[in-house]
């Protein structure tokens, strides 16, 4: 019989960190400390298991699920010794999800179940706290209604809100016990209000509720915009844990909290975190109360003034610090925690490695193989490519005029400036129009993941270094203000006010996430030093991997650019960008409107100059290293313009013929150029073209061969070739027009000749195409629209219904399908390495930056991949990776 439930705590579990798929890393990991002896509230984990065969079975639990709930929770009750409904010694639980890969704050959770009209009053009775259990029990309706019942949270909140205008307080622990009565005596009613039934009562009945709303949080909007955005597949499921529950909210010696046990903004090894005193974990990163340092020190760094947990808990803290201590250690990794003390008791609720920023990655990372925790490639293998990028891009000026209107919290470095906008629907809205939008928020909640994704940077006026929104713009990787009271913003109004100053959504603002500042207006913005922690890890990963790494690249900027990140080449240089170029534009038109081939080579002979000097610029940056150049690829029509009116002002302003140039236009327009005349079916109908282009290429190199230290190494390639006798066409093309500049320099340069596979023809007869060609270089970008069919400007308007609906896991623009346009390559590099065993291969579409199409290109064999410059040491990192695994090697642990 399949078991579906795993229990642990009372000092012993079912399970261990190891089994993470199964349990969910929350599950694995209470499995883990329990076996530690670490103090863990006992419960038990519904499996993953659980959640897949129920969506596969009409959302229908699996036969025995019940039996082994009853069973787990008899458990449970054993090891506390209270039982699960009965009034008097009731056992009350918490119901929490638990990913195998951590979705902070996507999915639900319910507190305090297991209350209702009896079993709180004998809450009351055992805590001699009549305060606190009412707390807990109008916390649970609020819980249970919104994640289960599906009420809204702003209709409890109102009611609470009125008490406390009544009672003229602010804060929730200034409430009584008897208000606290009259408060649940009200959620009650607003529940038999909107739903016509009464609230709950059965304990049973709530359990099999909230497990189903866990279940059904996996296939909410937020979760899955969450799994889009960090590749994290459908299919894996969520577990549930239902555990014990410990209250940090029975009074001053009670407290709950979330530690860190290094920096997870700069990897600082120091302990990091926040607590509240008689609070339940919802307190701490909602933002709702402001919550307070756990160590003196950090107290002092902030300028607070409340106690630190260090100095209002001392003994605690003492047993705190040796338990994180101990997991860090135990997990070799930087541990995300949350804790609660429990009338001076202290309980571990999860521990997991913790998020953090790409900084702070780098240096937990190389400082534990300092000191010997882990080795060099298990420290490669723990920082995530793709989070460097927070790295590679621009600060804010130090030197820049600062016009500070607002200040708060530190959450997430980094700097952004853009537009504010109060409306997480907003953003979006306005990020896909292309403004650079700021996220002004109250505080943040899981429903803004969509315009937290879309904003270039976040400020909440509430919440501390561990609310959601801090949480979650670490790991996107946006500057994030939190914390920033000061800031009182009007939904209203669409305005926020600060200092004396009103703001509106809209007007231009600054953040400094490294500083906790929000600026008035733009401000400068500096490049990035990659120094101390990133080149050293850059080093280690440089000494393992296999795989060259490239750039697409053709001006001057982007090849300097890609050349310090660590390029080893040009893997792609796109001559068409070239050519519209304002100084050379005309004479390419000209070129076109042409009658013959002599007037074509009359319009290229004015070109070619330009062409060269754009080559020697490249050669010369790139010197010694080799630049993939490809010779034009789009169709003519694109270098005119197809409306009569704009063809009649070019005709006034270039004094070229109007109704010359519209008949041109009609006559090269094509019902789908894509798959017209373009790529090398143009040089093949005018080879002039290519000959020019060609005699430029070698023309540049000969010059660069003499100034520099090392000649430069051009690899000329022919785009959109499908046949072996098109590529020997072009082989002898491009050898005949090479070796007329030879003979007139007197000099050679090495050169050499391939081809783009980007149709499925040409990797499936890649034997051929060997024959002529030197190396392959696949067009990934167009090999994917030539296999699906898809054109990637349009796929937006339906691929998003394709990922919903489970048919494709991820954009295949962005990561390679493996199984299809990946078997074309395998295809294509058997057959062309079966003619030609030195035939070089690498890839230069956008899959060329993608750490899962890199891992690929691993197994397969390639020599390169090629990538946007800002993306070069991303690809360096992850062909590191890569090869590790490939060797059987420290694994990259993507799901952690």
């Amino acid at each position: 019989m399949t078991q579906w439930v795993y229990g642990f705590g009372g000092g012993s579990a079912d399970g261990d960190a190891s089994m993470k798929n199964l349990l969910g890393g929350k599950g694995a990991n209470l499995a883990e400390m329990s076996s530690l002896g670490l103090p863990v509230p006992p419960g038990f984990t519904v499996t993953t298991d659980a959640c897949v065969h129920y969506y596969s079975n009409g959302q229908q639990y699996p036969d025995g699920l019940r039996d082994q709930v009853a069973a787990g929770l008899a458990r449970v009750e054993g090891v506390v010794g209270k039982t699960f409904g009965d009034p008097s010694n009731p056992l009350l639980v918490s119901v929490r999800s638990g990913a195998r890969a951590s979705m902070p704050g996507m999915m639900d959770t319910v507190l305090n179940l297991g209350l209702n009209d009896q079993t709180v009053e004998g809450l009351a009775t055992l805590s001699g706290d009549r305060r606190f259990a009412f707390d807990s029990y109008r916390r649970f309706i609020t819980m249970y209604s919104s994640v289960v019942l599906g009420l809204s949270h702003d209709d409890f909140e109102e009611v609470l809100d009125d008490h406390k205008d009544r009672l003229g307080v602010t804060v929730d622990t200034d409430l009584a016990a008897a208000d606290w009565e009259k408060v649940v005596v009200e959620y009650k009613a607003v529940v038999e209000r909107e739903l016509g039934t009464p609230f709950p009562q059965d304990p049973h009945e709530q359990l099999w509720g909230a497990m189903s709303a866990v279940f059904a949080s996996w296939m909410n909007d937020r979760a899955k915009f969450y799994r889009r955005m960090h590749d994290i597949p459908e299919s894996w499921g969520t577990a549930v844990n239902v555990q014990s529950m410990v209250f940090g909210n029975m009074g001053e010696t009670s407290a709950t909290g979330v530690a860190f046990t290094r920096n997870p903004s700069t990897g600082e090894a120091r302990l990091y975190g926040e607590f509240l005193i008689n609070a339940q974990g919802e307190d701490v990163v909602a933002g709702i109360r402001t919550p307070q340092s756990l160590t003196r020190a950090g107290r002092e760094e902030m300028g607070e003034t409340a106690p630190s947990m260090e100095e209002a808990m001392p003994v605690v803290f003492a047993q705190f610090v040796d338990v994180v201590g101990k997991l860090e250690t135990h997990y070799c990794d930087m541990q995300d925690i949350e804790f609660t003390v429990e009338q001076d008791r202290l309980w571990m609720l999860q521990t997991r490695n913790g998020k953090r920023t790409a900084k702070s990655a780098l240096k937990i990372a190389v400082d534990l193989a300092a000191e010997g925790v882990i080795s060099q490639e298990e420290a490669i293998s723990r920082v995530e490519p793709s989070a460097l990028d927070q790295l590679l891009h621009p600060t804010l000026d130090p030197s820049a005029t600062r016009s500070v209107v607002a200040a708060g919290l530190p959450a997430s470095p980094g700097a952004a400036t853009g537009k504010i906008c109060f409306d997480a629907d907003e953003a979006e809205r306005l990020n896909q129009l292309g403004d650079a939008v700021i996220l002004v928020r109250e505080e943040t909640s899981p429903e803004d993941i969509h315009g937290m994704h879309a904003a270039r940077g976040i400020v909440t006026a509430r919440g501390g270094m561990t609310s959601h929104a801090a949480v979650v713009a670490r790991g996107m990787g946006r500057p994030c203000v939190s914390g920033a009271g000061e800031i009182h913003i009007s939904e209203k109004a669409q305005t926020f006010t600060a200092r004396g100053r009103t703001f509106k959504a809209g007007e231009i603002i600054t953040i400094d996430g490294s500083k906790g500042e929000v600026l008035d207006g733009a401000v400068a913005m500096i490049e990035p030093e990659l120094t101390g922690d990133f080149q050293t890890l850059m080093a280690w990963a440089d000494a393992v991997r296999r795989l060259k790494v490239r750039a697409n690249a053709e001006t001057p900027l982007d090849a300097r650019t890609a050349r310090g990140f660590g390029a080893e080449g040009i893997g792609l240089c796109r001559t068409e960008h070239m050519f519209f170029d304002e100084a050379r534009i005309a004479a390419v038109r000209e070129m076109i409107l042409a009658d013959d081939e002599a007037g074509r080579r009359a319009a290229l002979a004015k070109i070619a100059p330009f062409q060269k000097s754009d080559f020697v610029e490249l050669f010369t940056i790139m010197a010694g290293l080799p630049v993939t150049v490809r010779l034009l690829d789009p169709p003519l029509h694109e270098f005119i313009p197809h409306d009569e009116a704009d063809i009649d002002a070019l005709a006034a302003t270039s004094g070229l013929d109007a109704e010359k140039l519209k008949r041109r236009a009609k006559e090269l327009h094509e019902t789908n150029p894509m798959l017209g005349h373009r790529g090398c079916r143009l040089g093949v109908a005018y080879p002039e073209i290519y000959e020019m282009q060609v005699r430029a290429i070698i023309e540049a190199a000969l010059q660069v061969k003499k100034t520099a230290a090392e000649a430069p190494i051009p690899e000329i390639m022919h785009p959109l070739v499908a046949m072996g006798l098109e590529m020997k066409y072009l082989r002898e093309l491009t050898d005949r027009t090479a070796e007329a500049v030879f003979a007139e320099a007197g000099d050679r340069v090495d050169y050499l000749v391939g081809t783009m596979i980007e149709l499925p023809r040409a990797a499936l007869r890649a034997g051929d195409l060997a024959e002529h060609a030197e190396f392959f270089s696949f067009g990934t970008n167009d090999l994917t629209q030539t296999t699906f069919g898809i054109s990637r400007d349009d796929s937006g308007r339906f691929l998003q219904a394709y990922m919903d609906k489970g048919i494709f896991e991820t954009d295949p623009f962005v990561r390679l399908d493996q199984e299809g346009v990946g078997d074309l390559i395998r295809i294509a590099a058997e057959r062309g390495g079966a003619v030609r065993p030195e035939m070089k291969m690498g890839i230069c579409g956008e899959h060329g930056g993608d750490p899962a199409s890199i891992a690929f290109c691993e197994t397969v064999g390639l020599d390169y991949v090629s990538c946007s410059p800002y993306r070069v040491p991303i690809a360096r990192l992850a062909a590191a990776q890569a090869a590790l695994v490939s060797r059987g090697g420290a694994a990259r642990e993507k799901d952690r």
